[in-house]
């Protein structure tokens, strides 16, 4: 489906090198729309933005830092305004994922799981909604949220909290800016097979196959297409929602230890 009010508008992607935020950075610039693309390693989000304008010419520009840091945030708002002219609609996807017990979880790794999770995506909205207003056109703010922010996952704790947070950010933001033509709504994205995910365990792919009720793991572009279609003018009535898009897991899947 080809969905309408994409073409021509700005979006700012954070964390966007690999991954569900390249993907989304890539079903973007397909649409039509212009696209900063966020990454903390400078390498990985100048190979992307080659790679998007590849396919889609003039369509990408690479912009790296910590998407948690203040500094950073306001330098990438404005150098999207200085080379695109306008800010329309804000993916915060960067993130991290620490595991650990919770009775040995350290102050320092909690922090650092908040500042990228909340931090960056708190400010980034604030200052792009500073913007949209001041244009006084439709925007739309898209979070990351997680299954784990909806159901409870061992060993991650802090991480499940910033993520259910992401949500009611959403709720809160569209109350909020929803006078402003300015909607907020967040994904909840499942197991979904990525780089970072085929590191972290082995057969990925394979264990969470048989742990989702539909029978096979995510893809970085199921994540996407939904980002788009709640991006879209057909989604501007949609508003503080959360979609997940897990394959069911959340509704009745199982857990690794499960299968053993």
């Amino acid at each position: 489906m080809s969905y309408s009010g994409i073409k021509d508008k700005v979006a700012i992607v954070t964390g966007a090198g690999e991954g569900i935020g390249f993907a989304v950075a890539q079903l973007l610039a397909a649409h039509g729309a212009k696209v900063i693309l966020n990454d903390i390693d400078t390498t990985k989000a100048n190979e992307a933005a080659e790679e998007i304008n590849s396919a889609y010419a003039d369509m990408c520009l690479p912009f790296s830092g910590d998407a948690g840091a203040i500094s950073v945030i306001n330098e990438m708002v404005d150098f999207t305004i200085s080379n695109f002219g306008k800010v329309n609609f804000i993916i915060p996807n960067a993130g991290i994922t620490l595991f650990g017990d919770f009775l040995e979880f350290t102050p320092d790794s909690f922090q650092k799981v908040m500042n990228l999770n909340l931090h960056g995506a708190f400010f980034l909205a604030q200052r792009a909604a500073k913007q949209m207003i001041k244009q006084g056109d439709r925007g739309s703010m898209v979070f990351m949220s997680s299954q784990v922010g909806i159901q409870a996952y061992q060993h991650l704790t802090a991480y499940g909290m910033t993520k259910a947070a992401l949500r009611m950010m959403a709720k809160n933001l569209a109350y909020v800016l929803g006078k402003h033509k300015i909607t907020a709504n967040a994904v909840a994205p499942g197991a979904t097979l990525t780089e970072r995910t085929q590191q972290e365990q082995p057969d990925y792919e394979g264990i969470w196959g048989k742990l989702n009720p539909n029978a096979r793991v995510g893809k970085p572009e199921d994540i996407a297409k939904t980002v788009l279609f709640l991006l879209s003018e057909e989604a501007t009535h949609i508003n503080g929602q959360t979609i997940p898009v897990d394959g069911g897991w959340t509704v009745g899947g199982k857990y690794p230890e499960d299968l053993m």
